[in-house]
């Protein structure tokens, strides 16, 4: 493999890994929430993002921003959410045009309930596995993997 792809075994071996560290605690994550919260990664993901806003609300193209979500995505998630009474769209005051998402009071003692449960799974699936050493080695890495990215993406829209 590394004759053509100029990556060595164990470097394949590493990404790998990594790719399957990220979709196998995601997914545990996820599991969880559903189970203690009834709820979903995307419902915490849109609702910590509007209760962290000013006004707990947001426009859509600035949640969906935020949270790294397509336009599509977005307006499914926001259509179960608001069914269930997390999230409500409302007219905006300074355009007639615009609309924006806001968090409820349900969606709020949701996503505070979640809250404490989540942090806990993130701390003793993840945090409490790594030493010191390896904590600030991976927020080194993700540092500069994402200052490449976000390069790379600036370069792109140029």
């Amino acid at each position: 493999m590394s004759e053509v792809s100029e990556i060595d075994p164990a470097e394949w071996a590493l990404f790998q890994d990594f790719v399957l560290l990220h979709r196998e605690l995601a997914r545990e994550l996820d599991r969880r929430l559903q189970r203690d919260a009834g709820i979903s990664q995307g419902d915490y993901a849109v609702m910590l993002t509007l209760f962290q806003s000013p006004d707990r609300r947001l426009r859509p193209g600035a949640l969906g921003e935020a949270i790294g979500w397509e336009k599509s995505r977005l307006s499914h998630q926001l259509t179960r959410m608001a069914a269930r009474g997390l999230v409500e769209r409302i007219e905006c005051d300074t355009d007639g045009r615009g609309s924006l998402v806001v968090l409820t009071r349900d969606g709020r003692r949701a996503l505070l309930r979640a809250m404490r449960d989540h942090a806990r799974d993130i701390r003793s699936l993840f945090l409490d596995v790594l030493t010191d050493d390896e904590k600030r080695a991976i927020a080194d890495a993700s540092s500069r993997v994402l200052s490449r990215l976000c390069g790379a993406t600036e370069v792109e829209s140029a």
